[in-house]
């Protein structure tokens, strides 16, 4: 069963599970405990592999990883420093501010979309920072939860992976090799990134053309009729002005971003010299930094800076006292808890499927393949980057798995471009789509939605859209011959003008 189509049949179960029974804990362990049977009738280990496999290799190993303890902490300090703004009163302040210069559902999805592309440093960040600041004007507004985690998803992974200053532009720069500049071989693929791009126009025209389609819309009725009785925004706390959220959270932006250049060795005096720790004569730059950085260890150093300022903020502006400040540490991680929960046996899916070797065996099909379907590659390779980061809910593994194998395919030449733009985009698509993905996760968090609802209603957006990048890539793999820039603009004009034509279509569609 190692190294087989066998080795994704626990994720594909758990997450058809999760779609079915709309239950995603229960879900998530049915696949944890059917890649630990694989495992343990592969290696031939009885009961106790199998029991020493799930919970030892897996549930313990994945929690106790350094990287996602370093999430979890985050979340939980995020999760906290929301309960403050809350009990301060500025998340009340902010939505009676919006009443005033907000003025339509319409504005409230723009300002939320423009939230999110602001936030472009890191997609977790991102995810629990835009819910939070506009969940009081979007529920002012009448736009329903799953739309508010379908925005924050759309604003998430796909503004990241065309930022060239993001963990995620770090990410794939780590995973090119033979000292070829990451970072540049990034920047150059961003015109190819067709979903990502695709899934912005698409999210912005919806909110300019006003409709839905999909489970979506039930769930946009159904807040437009609640909306008509309840429209006021709660308050905790009538001392609470604007500045009491936009401060902290400009605190926490600035030191989540100091945070990861510090990871990054942008302050570093010294490093390390073949004679022991010697001084560093020439910093690494911004650009550098964020390449080299780790978002685990910035992201914790960054809001548990700014979560300490803000207590100390709200203490001498005498809006909460210390002892209430403490308590939201409390409140902070009861609201993380089903984030956290999902996330933990979602990891632990993810080492069941390494475990099986997966990566092994996706990476087999893109090397047969490269040989004789030149043309056709890059479309070959989105397909197989969503399905890769669907079944194992990780766009990051993916890049690691495609990428190398894309360099090594074409070491030069514009396929080579064109082929990584279609590895990012698919592994995107697929992160996107799937339940088990800690972003969508996360979404779902930030939007305080319903995590089988958030995925039900994001589903038919996603496939939309990864339906016309497909057709996109394929036309980008068939215009290659005429240059770079040739196949780049011919794309575009097919891309945006399917998308256009299937925009009006549905509209209608709709209406009907």
């Amino acid at each position: 069963m190692v190294g087989t189509f066998w080795s994704l049949v626990p994720a594909i179960v758990a997450i058809v599970l999760a779609l079915c029974t709309k239950e995603v804990y229960s879900s998530l362990f049915t696949g944890i405990l059917i890649g630990g049977l694989f495992y343990a009738i592969d290696a031939a280990s009885g009961f106790g592999g199998f029991i020493t496999h799930v919970f030892n290799d897996g549930l313990v190993s994945s929690i106790a990883d350094s990287y996602n303890i370093g999430i979890l902490i985050f979340m939980v300090i995020l999760g906290t420093m929301v309960a403050l703004m809350n009990k301060a009163g500025g998340s009340a302040a902010f939505g009676n501010w919006a009443k005033k210069h907000i003025k339509s559902k319409v504005g409230a999805q723009c300002a939320t979309v423009l939230l999110g592309i602001l936030i472009f440093i890191d997609d977790y960040f991102n995810c629990l920072t835009v819910g939070s600041v506009m969940k009081p004007v979007t529920d002012k507004y009448g736009v329903s939860k799953e739309k508010l985690a379908y925005l924050i998803d759309s604003t998430a992974a796909p503004i990241c992976i065309i930022a060239p200053v993001s963990s995620w532009a770090a990410a794939v720069a780590s995973f090119v090799t033979e000292g070829e500049n990451g970072i540049s071989l990034f920047c150059h693929a961003i015109p190819f990134n067709f979903y990502a791009i695709l899934t912005i126009v698409m999210m912005l025209s919806m909110i300019f053309m006003r409709f839905e389609y999909g489970t979506m819309s039930k769930y946009e009725k159904a807040i437009q009729i609640m909306n008509d009785t309840a429209d006021e925004v709660a308050t905790t706390n009538t001392k609470g002005k604007v500045m009491d959220l936009l401060v902290p959270v400009i605190i926490l932006i600035v030191l989540c971003v100091i945070g990861m250049i510090y990871s990054g060795g942008f302050f570093t005096a010294m490093v390390e010299g073949e004679e022991g720790m010697v001084a560093n004569d020439t910093y690494l730059n911004f650009i550098e930094a964020f390449a080299n950085s780790d978002a685990s260890v910035g992201l914790v150093i960054g809001s548990t800076g700014a979560m300490i300022l803000t207590v100390a903020f709200y203490v001498i502006r005498k809006i909460l006292s210390f002892t209430e400040s403490m308590s939201c540490l409390v409140d902070g991680f009861k609201a993380m808890v089903p984030a956290i929960l999902i996330l933990c046996l979602a990891w632990t899916l993810k080492t069941m499927t390494d475990s099986l070797g997966a990566k092994d065996y996706v990476a087999g099909l893109v090397e047969g393949s490269a040989a004789g379907l030149k043309m056709f590659l890059p479309a070959i390779i989105f397909v197989i980057a969503c399905f890769l980061a669907f079944a194992t809910g990780t766009s990051w593994g993916t890049f690691g798995i495609l990428i190398p194998i894309c360099i090594a395919a074409f070491p030069t030449g514009a396929i080579r471009i064109v082929s990584i733009s279609a590895c990012m985009a698919g592994a995107v698509c697929g992160d996107h789509c799937s339940p088990i993905s800690d972003t969508t996760i996360m979404a779902s968090a930030g939007a305080q939605c319903n995590h089988v609802n958030h995925v039900s209603t994001q589903l038919p957006y996603a496939i939309s859209v990864a339906v016309i990048s497909f057709l996109t890539y394929l036309v980008a793999g068939l215009t290659l011959n005429l240059g770079l820039a040739a196949s780049g603009i011919i794309s575009w004009i097919f891309g945006l003008a399917a998308m256009c034509g299937f925009l009006i279509f549905m509209k209608k569609h709709s209406s009907k």
